[in-house]
C-alpha cells in the first residue's frame, strides 16, 4: 500500500460543521486516521508540511457545458476532465446542449464510455437528460428511457417556450425523485439585453434586460411547484427579488433548491465598462444590489449552491462586439481561487460557508449523498494553497479555451492535488 501524511493541516468538513488543524493519514485513496497530531508515523509514508494549506470535501459542479461531441474545438471530454481535477471537482455534471443533443439513451452511453476510457481515478461524471428534443421544442424526451440510461436529472439549460409542457413535465416526474432544473427566463421581456436595466445599461449603451424577466418566470413555476408538489432546482439566479421570492417559498415549505452562478457573486454591471465579451453572462450581469443580495442568500443558505456554468468558446466565437457574443465563460479552474480570495479572505464569508455552497450543498441539489472527511472513508477531497499565485494564461489552464476577463490576470489560490 502507498500512503501520506498530511501534517497539521487545516481541515474543512461542512458536513460535520467543522473547521480544525490536523494530521491526515492516507492509505490508497482511503483516509485511514483525522487525529490532531500522529506519532510515531508509519514506516514508509510520504510526508508533506501541510501548514497553511486547506484539505476540504471534494468540490461538486452542478452545471458545465462539454463541447464533446460537436464543438470539440472548445473544449473535450478529457479537457474537461483535466480542468476539473485542477480546479478541486470531484463530481461534475454535464449539460446536454451538445451536438448532437443528449435527447436519447445513446448520447448518455456514448458519453459514459467516453469518460471511463479517460481514467479510472476521475471525477464522477453526471449527465443531465434534455427535457425537450433538440432542447427548446415542443415535444418532451422519452424522459423514463433517459433515467434508466442513468441520466441525473433533466433540463434544457435555456428558458422555456411553453408553460404547459412544463407543467406536464412536473405531473409526469412526481413519482420518479429524480431533480429536474430549470432556467427562469421571460424571453419576451428580456428581449435581446445582455446586462440587467438600470443607470449602468444605460451609461453604457448596452441593451437592458429587466429584472422582473427572471422574477416573473420564477413566480410562474413557484405556483405550479405549489400545485404540483414536484421538487424542482432553479438554476442562474441573479436579482434580488428572485432571492426574496425563494425565500418565501422556501418559508411555506415548497420542494425548491436554488443555485447562483460563481461570476454574479463577484462581478456587478459596473465592470462592464471594459466591454469585455467574456463579461456577456447568461443571464446578464446585474446590479451591486443583486451582487450582495446573492452573496446574502448563499450565506443564509437560500440560495443552496454556487454553480460554475462553465462555458467554453474560442476565441474567434466570443471576439465579437460586447451584446454580439455568445454569452458565457470559463470558470473550473478559476472558481475555487477567485472566490476565496475576494469572499473568505476578505472576511466576507466563513470557509465553512463557502466550501458548503461548492460541496456539501450541491450534492443535496443532485439528491446526493456528500463526500466527508473522516476515518475509512474512501478520500474525495482537495488540497488547496490560499496564498500561491499563478497566471491565467493558457500554460496554466487545462480547458482549450480562454474567455474569462480574468485572462492574463495573477489571482491568488492554487488547487494542489484532488483525489476522486
Amino acid at each position: 500500500m502507498t500512503g501520506e501524511l498530511l501534517q497539521q493541516v487545516r481541515v474543512i468538513d461542512p458536513i460535520s460543521a467543522t473547521d480544525y488543524f490536523a494530521d491526515v493519514l492516507i492509505y490508497d485513496n482511503y483516509i485511514q486516521s483525522v487525529t490532531h497530531n500522529i506519532n510515531p508515523i508509519p514506516n514508509g509514508i510520504k510526508i508533506c508540511n501541510a501548514r497553511g494549506l486547506i484539505l476540504g470535501t471534494g468540490l461538486i459542479d452542478l452545471c458545465s457545458h462539454s463541447g464533446e461531441p460537436g464543438f470539440e474545438n472548445r473544449e473535450t471530454l478529457l479537457s474537461l476532465h483535466d480542468a476539473a481535477i485542477a480546479g478541486g471537482f470531484t463530481r461534475v455534471a454535464v449539460l446536454p446542449d451538445t451536438s448532437p443533443v443528449v435527447d436519447n439513451p445513446g448520447i448518455v452511453v456514448q458519453l459514459k464510455r467516453i469518460w471511463e476510457k479517460i481514467g479510472v481515478c476521475s471525477p464522477q461524471l453526471h449527465i443531465w437528460g434534455a427535457i425537450s428534443r433538440g432542447i427548446g421544442g415542443e415535444e418532451m424526451t422519452e424522459l423514463f428511457d433517459l433515467l434508466n440510461a442513468g441520466v441525473v436529472g433533466f433540463t434544457d439549460n435555456q428558458p422555456w417556450k411553453n408553460l404547459t409542457m412544463v407543467r406536464r413535465l412536473l405531473e409526469y416526474l412526481h413519482p420518479f425523485n429524480k431533480p429536474v432544473a430549470f432556467w427562469c427566463c421571460d424571453r419576451q421581456l428580456a428581449g435581446d439585453g445582455v446586462i440587467r436595466d438600470g443607470y449602468d445599461a444605460i451609461r453604457l449603451g448596452i441593451p437592458g434586460s429587466p429584472p422582473y424577466s427572471e422574477t416573473v418566470a420564477i413566480t410562474s413555476l413557484i405556483e405550479l411547484v405549489a400545485a404540483i408538489k414536484t421538487p424542482v432546482h432553479i438554476m442562474y439566479v441573479s436579482t434580488e427579488r428572485s432571492v426574496q421570492i425563494i425565500s418565501s417559498a422556501k418559508e411555506h415549505g415548497l420542494p425548491i433548491t436554488a443555485s447562483t452562478t460563481w461570476m454574479h457573486l463577484l462581478l456587478d454591471t459596473t465592470t462592464l465598462e471594459s466591454y469585455n465579451p467574456s463579461l456577456n453572462l447568461g443571464p446578464p450581469l446585474g446590479s451591486s444590489r443583486d451582487m450582495m443580495a446573492l452573496r446574502k442568500g448563499v450565506r443564509t443558505g437560500i440560495i443552496d449552491a454556487i454553480a460554475v456554468n462553465h462555458t467554453p468558446y474560442t476565441y474567434e466565437e466570443k471576439a465579437l462586439p460586447f451584446a454580439e457574443a455568445p454569452p458565457g465563460a470559463i470558470g473550473l479552474e478559476l472558481a475555487l481561487p477567485l472566490l476565496w480570495e475576494n469572499l473568505v479572505a476578505t472576511g466576507e464569508f466563513t470557509a465553512l460557508e463557502l466550501w458548503q455552497a461548492l460541496s456539501s450543498n450541491p450534492a443535496y441539489c443532485l439528491q446526493q449523498n456528500p463526500s466527508v472527511i473522516a476515518p475509512q472513508k474512501k478520500a474525495e477531497m482537495v488540497l488547496f494553497d490560499p496564498q500561491s499565485t499563478w497566471k491565467v494564461e493558457a500554460g496554466n489552464l487545462h480547458t482549450l479555451s480562454c474567455n474569462t476577463p480574468w485572462w492574463n490576470q495573477e489571482i491568488t489560490g492554487k488547487v494542489l492535488r484532488t483525489w476522486c
